[in-house]
């Protein structure tokens, strides 16, 4: 007797999935082949930031389509220059190069500081970052987050990412040395549970950088894009990194990321970087819609307000079950369980139609969409409540 093959036997099996098809979605909304409706607290991991399908989006898809879609990175294109400027008016920061993904944009600041280095300071090639940072799936970007997992996997690694505690900056000062080019980090580390490296320690690091004559590489790849209540996390710290990088909601659900640099760290000469589909009209016109909607008046104090009604919510339910305490900033936050119920949470709120995600086993993390209204907030909070009563 013939076994039926699973309909998802011809996709490579890189993660759990639960047998589940989307196949429509609009806001805070998705809907499988079944036809059960989600709540959905996760959004592509804090890429569709103004959640599934935005009118803006569509738009900007639709009308770009029948110009133009990508007329070669050989070329300058109208969409490409128009969101580069933007992005730069905004971050302060002067030059861009626009890629695909998170970790294309983070392997593009590795080769700058690398490249830096090589010219403006003997050769300096090593990056010092944090242990459970996450920084990408490119082999160089492994090679530079701090996941435990990875730390033997796809041996040999890239070299050159000395590792320091988040937040110990005696340890980043002792890790400094000549060979060091560059310090990476995430302003708050995502997949290692949402744990914010704290403004203080931001604005400290930012003097020892200067001082220390290296650049300073903000990873605001789930960060950036008003997640924090801000545009940039950064902003919150006062101060400007030498390099950043951004990904997930600049493309608003495209693959769109970008690499932003002063003027004095971009050092790229011709042949250094590129790639096929970077900067393509089509996925530029994307950015500056989700960019025009991000800065639109009012729309980042929505935002804060979302967060504050999230936080408070969270708060009440883990005083309730007891749990543990509410971290994170904007519409990135965790909630600590204290117990390694995390994925049993998770897939009992998903039996019931909510979407969450637990990067650690004692941890929730939600990244709603940044137009999630107080109502959906309200009702994912009477949706968690009963399942976290399983696990009080």
């Amino acid at each position: 007797m013939t076994v039926p093959q699973s309909p998802f036997a011809a996709l490579m099996d890189t993660t759990p999935r639960p047998p589940i098809v989307f196949s429509d979605g609009q806001g805070s909304w998705l809907h499988d082949t079944q036809g059960k409706l989600y709540l959905d607290l996760i959004q592509g991991w804090a890429v569709t930031c103004l959640g599934h399908s935005p009118a803006a989006v569509v738009k900007a898809l639709t009308e770009q389509a029948v110009r133009l879609i990508s007329c070669s990175p050989a070329y300058h294109n109208e969409q490409a220059v128009r969101l580069a400027q933007a992005l730069t008016r905004a971050s302060g920061l002067d030059q861009v190069f626009f890629a695909n993904s998170g970790a294309e944009a983070n392997e593009g600041a590795i080769k700058l500081a690398r490249r830096w280095g090589e010219k403006h300071r003997g050769g300096a090639f090593e990056i010092v970052t944090t242990e459970n940072g996450f920084h990408g799936r490119t082999l160089a970007t492994m090679s530079a987050s701090g996941k435990p997992a990875w730390k033997t996997l796809f041996e040999p690694k890239v070299p050159g990412f000395p590792k320091v505690p988040l937040g110990d900056l005696a340890a980043i000062e002792a890790a400094i040395n000549e060979r060091t080019a560059a310090v990476m980090l995430e302003p708050i580390q995502g997949e290692a549970g949402v744990i914010p490296a704290g403004l203080d320690y931001l604005k400290a690091l930012r003097e020892l950088t200067e001082k220390r004559g290296v650049l300073l590489i903000l990873d605001e790849i789930q960060t950036g894009m008003g997640r924090t209540g801000t545009l940039f996390a950064f902003e919150q710290a006062g101060i400007r990194p030498d390099v950043m990088t951004l990904g997930k909601g600049l493309g608003g659900g495209v693959p769109l990321s970008a690499l932003l640099a002063t003027r004095e760290a971009s050092c790229f000469e011709h042949g250094d970087q590129g790639g096929t589909f970077n900067g393509n009209a089509l996925m530029c016109a994307v950015g500056s819609a989700v960019l025009s909607e991000i800065t639109a008046p009012g729309f980042l104090e929505r935002v804060r307000a979302a967060s504050d009604r999230l936080w408070r919510g969270l708060e009440a339910l883990s005083g309730r079950h007891g749990f543990g305490s509410v971290r994170g900033q904007g519409l990135l936050l965790a909630l600590d369980l204290g117990k390694p119920a995390g994925p049993a949470i998770v897939a009992e709120a998903l039996a019931g139609g909510l979407l969450l995600n637990a990067p650690r086993p004692d941890t929730l993390r939600f990244m709603p969409a940044l137009t999630i209204t107080d109502t959906e907030i309200d009702q994912a909070l009477e949706m968690l409540d009963p399942v976290c009563a399983q696990f009080a």
